[in-house]
């Protein structure tokens, strides 16, 4: 197999209460949501996306902040609003991305367009992972797990339709017995990237094993951990 690559789009930021990365398994939902929380006590954590350069085809991982949340490239609450399509959301996840940070906008810096990439991996769909979703439409697979859809359908309060309104998701089953809970998915069959199931955080979520001919391994755990 040849050289595979991993570009990290850094695509702006997301400003949470500490307790939804740190607050382990005893915190409430009144905690994580931030509602009681300054904003002076808040945390800014980086929305990241990643770029796979497979043999296969490029494969994208999660597709970040779309435009609408940050028309200028500044935090607008107005537009947040908007494009989370929730007072409630925003108040959970304010966010910003840069002009010319956005998945679409650092794709075609590199002359490539939603069409060229092989696949899209949504690891979940929470909004800083999902919410740049309308702007990959070309894109001919965008896959995320059947497990995340059915969790994101039972909990409309945190997750938008609109976010995934006119893109066709590709959903799949765990077929593969890897990781914590013996639930993966083998992307291309010949397990250099698997999918392999966190769930916690979100039901469906997994993370990202990419592996090469000799064995060694990166893992993108995306938000299944946020520091050591």
């Amino acid at each position: 197999m040849a050289e595979i690559k991993i570009r990290v789009f850094h695509t702006g930021k997301v400003c949470v209460a500490s307790a939804l990365p740190f607050g382990g398994d005893h915190c409430n939902v009144l905690q994580a949501s931030g509602f009681l929380t300054p904003k002076s006590d808040r945390l800014w954590l980086p929305v990241s996306s990643y770029l796979i350069e497979h043999p296969r085809g490029l494969v994208l991982v999660d597709a970040g902040w779309s435009r609408s949340m940050s028309p200028h490239g500044i935090e607008d609450r107005r537009a947040q609003i908007r494009s989370l399509g929730s007072w409630i959301l925003y108040k959970v996840n304010q966010g910003v991305v840069p002009l010319g940070a956005c998945v679409d906008e650092q794709l075609a810096k590199l002359g490539v367009r939603p069409s060229d990439l092989a696949a899209v991996l949504i690891t979940h769909l929470d909004c800083d992972h999902a919410n740049g979703l309308a702007a990959l439409r070309g894109a001919p697979r965008i896959l995320v797990s059947h497990d995340e859809l059915r969790f994101a359908r039972r909990h409309r309060v945190r997750y938008s339709p609109k976010w995934w309104r006119d893109v066709e998701l590709e959903t799949f089953d765990w077929t593969g017995a890897l990781g914590p809970v013996g639930r993966s998915f083998d992307l291309f069959g010949d397990g250099s990237i698997e999918l392999i199931n966190i769930p916690g955080h979100s039901d469906g979520l997994f993370a990202v094993q990419i592996t090469n001919d000799s064995g060694r391994f990166v893992l993108l755990v995306s938000d299944g951990g946020y520091a050591a």
